[in-house]
């Protein structure tokens, strides 16, 4: 079975971490150096006089070549904002985007869409959550409820995103709970930010069944570094066969 590539990445609404120049080509530079399939981006501005009135989620789509799903999470000035965007090289047969703001916080959110690969269907969630982590929780359980909805139910799930999870708590905290793994493990090999000297692992991937063969990493290349204040994460991954066992993703 052919393996699936996926790159979850805090763009900085492509602004560099260290010299402050906004820059979308070298995003763009840094999803094709890694080629994935599916793609989910945080921190993507539009509109935005900061990056040029770009339309980034135009922009990107249309240089990547994949189908879009984009979800403004943060109004900014009259007409723009920022937020999160899926990308993929397979349609997106179905969508849903939802609130994960707590009270008076920023606002942050979340996107689930199923996504016709040629192995079979299978659900892609996007998710940028919030810096406290009473707020994490909260999210994630907000999460959980919505990965149960019958349209994705019973399909193999990734969700991927920037948990601002500095202590590398939520699995145990809530996600284990609902059936999900972390695959961005181990830790060491999954350091992303900040980009220029990573010391936190807070970009995470998590799967649950049907998802197997799960290999993660953090490409450290010298554009990478320097692109946004984060790095990429990296997930190769298989769909399972749904006859197979149903025990806990292979994770290697």
């Amino acid at each position: 079975m052919k393996r699936i590539r996926l790159l979850t990445y805090n763009i900085h609404k492509g602004i560099g971490g260290r010299d402050r120049r906004y820059d979308l080509g070298r995003i763009v530079g840094v999803i094709e150096t890694i080629d994935p399939d599916l793609v989910c981006l945080q921190e993507v501005d539009s509109h935005v006089r900061r990056s040029a009135l770009d339309d980034q989620p135009a922009l990107l789509a249309e240089r990547l070549g994949f189908h879009a799903l984009f979800q403004l999470n943060v109004p900014v000035g009259s007409s723009g904002g920022y937020g999160n965007l899926i990308l993929s090289r397979w349609p997106l047969e179905i969508s849903r985007q939802h609130s994960l703001r707590i009270g008076r916080r920023k606002p942050r959110g979340l996107q689930i869409a199923r996504i016709a690969t040629p192995h079979g269907s299978m659900a892609l969630a996007n998710w940028h959550l919030g810096l406290t982590h009473a707020e994490q929780v909260r999210q994630a359980r907000i999460f959980l409820q919505h990965s149960h909805e019958p349209m994705w139910h019973d399909l193999p799930m990734i969700v991927a995103g920037d948990t601002n999870d500095w202590g590398n708590r939520l699995l145990r905290k809530t996600l284990a709970l609902g059936g999900f793994w972390q695959a961005s493990l181990p830790v060491v090999r999954c350091r992303s930010f900040p980009a220029w000297m990573p010391v936190a692992s807070l970009d995470k991937v998590f799967v649950r069944q049907g998802v197997s063969r799960v290999q993660a990493h953090v490409p450290r290349f010298r554009l990478a570094r320097v692109a946004s204040d984060h790095l990429p994460l990296v997930a190769d991954f298989e769909i399972a066969d749904s006859r197979e066992s149903t025990g806990q993703p292979g994770l290697e």
